[in-house]
């Protein structure tokens, strides 16, 4: 379902970017209308093909269609967004219809503009954000403890083998006592590649590695059989003493579970039973934060929204996710959205680059009076 209508929407923005283009000065006076209507095609059989070939297989051919289809996608909807600014402004033309034409042509290229940055961001390595966090309960022990989160990876066709060494490299150089996984590690798409397994064996901490499934872990079989087979420790709504004063716990994807129609309240569940100490909280969607906190969680840690990756979806998200970007307060409690390490569909970011997560857990010290 969600193929069909992404297929039949970026159809639409083809017919209506090449209709509006067709009106532009230059391109009506040094472009034959037959290399314009066969470039369009072209364009959208290379989405087509991207989306429906590239998308379900891994492997060099499918990542090249993929990168290639998504991309041109990604494109063509930072073109459309300006030129229907420029239609509504100008009443599709009725209002100034002799600079219309012309203010289209600026659209395009500010559009290309857009698209160049996009690219730019979404193809460069994520940054490491550092965030400093004062825990409850935390051991004096544990002070300065070094947690590293990475979110939404979508290891597939697109972000492989030669992606993934990069980023362990780079997760390795904050020397981590504890490394955690989000959700959405893998694409979910196609048969994943074994040599993905063998290259996130190289990730180690002292406190381990764990993790907890997204909803692309949902699509697909095996997809919960690779976390065992890279040694990651999957925290499915349960908790785990990683060292005595610090617990971690996390909950299935809230978005799959509430797809699927399932009742109950898993995180009050899953944080139920604790032993005294600080508690980490992972959960994938960044929902239900203030059971978290009610249940004395003191910080919890999400990925999923992308942090809407390629404006302007961002604004469109954040009436789902409120919780959207980086650092919150609820009730309390700490809470840190990862905008995420990889990229969904288009290599493109705008206007900010992927992102890893250096948290240095901190005592919380109580305030004296005197």
């Amino acid at each position: 379902m969600f193929g069909t209508v992404l297929i039949s929407v970026c159809t639409l923005m083809h017919i209506y970017v090449f209709w509006r283009a067709a009106s532009v000065p230059f391109i009506n006076q040094h472009v034959s209308r037959k290399i314009f209507i066969g470039a369009g095609l072209i364009l959208w059989a290379v989405f087509l093909f991207g989306r429906v070939i590239g998308h379900s297989r891994t492997g060099a051919m499918a990542g090249t269609l993929e990168f290639l289809g998504m991309n041109w996608m990604a494109v063509l909807f930072l073109m459309f967004i300006p030129l229907l600014f420029i239609d509504i402004v100008t009443f599709f033309g009725f209002l100034m219809p002799r600079i219309s034409p012309s203010l289209r042509g600026w659209a395009l290229l500010a559009g290309m503009a857009f698209s160049l940055i996009a690219l730019f961001q979404g193809l460069r390595p994520p940054v490491v954000e550092n965030y400093e966090v004062s825990l409850p309960g935390l051991p004096d022990a544990l002070d300065g403890t070094v947690l590293v989160a990475v979110s939404d990876m979508h290891l597939g066709s697109q972000l492989g083998e030669r992606w993934l060494t990069a980023r362990i490299a780079q997760i390795k150089t904050q020397q981590p006592d504890l490394v955690v996984l989000l959700g959405d590690i893998f694409e979910g798409h196609g048969p994943p590649e074994e040599q993905l397994i063998d290259t996130f064996k190289r990730l180690s901490a002292p406190l381990g590695v764990w993790a907890v499934p997204g909803n692309h872990e949902f699509h697909g079989d095996g997809k919960m059989d690779l976390f065992a087979k890279a040694n990651f420790r999957l925290l499915i709504n349960r908790w785990a003493e990683v060292t005595p004063g610090l617990v971690l716990a996390g909950v299935e994807d809230l978005t799959m579970r509430r797809r699927n129609g399932k009742g109950g309240d898993p995180v009050s569940q899953t944080l139920t039973g604790r032993p005294p100490g600080a508690t980490v909280f992972l959960s994938h969607t960044p929902w239900e934060a203030e059971k978290a906190a009610k249940s004395g969680v003191g910080l919890m840690l999400s990925g999923h929204t992308h942090g809407g990756q390629i404006w302007p979806f961002g604004y469109l998200a954040r009436s789902r996710y409120p919780l959207f970007d980086g650092l919150y307060t609820v009730d309390g409690m700490t809470v840190i959205v990862c905008r995420g390490t990889g990229t969904w569909g288009p290599r493109m970011r705008l206007w900010r680059p992927g992102e890893i997560l250096r948290v240095t857990l901190r005592v919380k010290r109580e305030k004296t009076t005197g």
